[in-house]
């Protein structure tokens, strides 16, 4: 009975929403223009990967 209920609802809720359907039209950035994308990867993951190096920089220069 409870788990008929909770069947309803979740696909009631599904047919509601309105939100655009497929592949990438869920992520929180636009894959559309693939330089803007790869340039926003370069940054996200550079930034990353050049952290560490700056900050042992950082305390190596630090007195």
């Amino acid at each position: 009975m409870l788990g008929q209920a909770v069947r309803r609802f979740t696909t009631s809720a599904v047919r509601s929403s309105h939100y655009a359907e497929g592949p990438g039209k869920n992520l929180p950035f636009s894959v559309d223009n693939k330089w803007r994308l790869l340039g926003m990867m370069v940054v996200f993951f550079g930034s990353g990967f050049a952290f560490p190096f700056i900050v042992v920089r950082h305390q190596i220069l630090k007195k």
